[in-house]
């Protein structure tokens, strides 16, 4: 059985820019800051800003782009729960849970936050 691929292969440029595209929408909808969208996909503010305007060799690469894939997955998730009210999700993202620890938002800084919050929203969208 093969494994599916996360790294984008060197002929894949629409597939990182779609997933930079992606990434950028949701950190919008969801109120984040540069700042805070380059703590979770582990980048510098410069590269977001690179990455917003286009330029040319800006684009998602290794860990970044895989955790970039994680981040939209999440804003895919809490999208369906909250009903396509990005107002409940930002509000969502910066309240406190006792469930997660904190406020989801700190919580995905780090890898393991992250996937905590993911595997929670997935939890609540699909229960067994």
């Amino acid at each position: 059985m093969a494994i599916a691929q996360l790294q984008p292969d060197a002929g894949s440029s629409d597939r990182r820019a779609t997933v930079s595209k992606a990434m950028l929408r949701a950190a919008d909808l969801l109120g984040m800051s540069a700042k805070e969208l380059a703590a979770v996909i582990g980048v510098s503010e410069a590269t977001l800003s690179r990455l917003k305007k286009g330029q040319g060799q800006a684009s998602l690469t290794g860990k970044a782009y895989e955790l970039a894939l994680l981040f939209v997955r999440l804003y895919r998730s809490l999208d369906a729960i909250a009903g396509g009210d990005d107002a409940v999700s930002r509000h969502w993202m910066r309240a406190e849970n006792s469930a997660l620890g904190g406020a989801p938002l700190s919580r995905i800084r780090t890898i393991d936050g992250l996937t905590h919050v993911l595997a929670y929203l997935d939890a609540r969208r699909a229960p067994v």
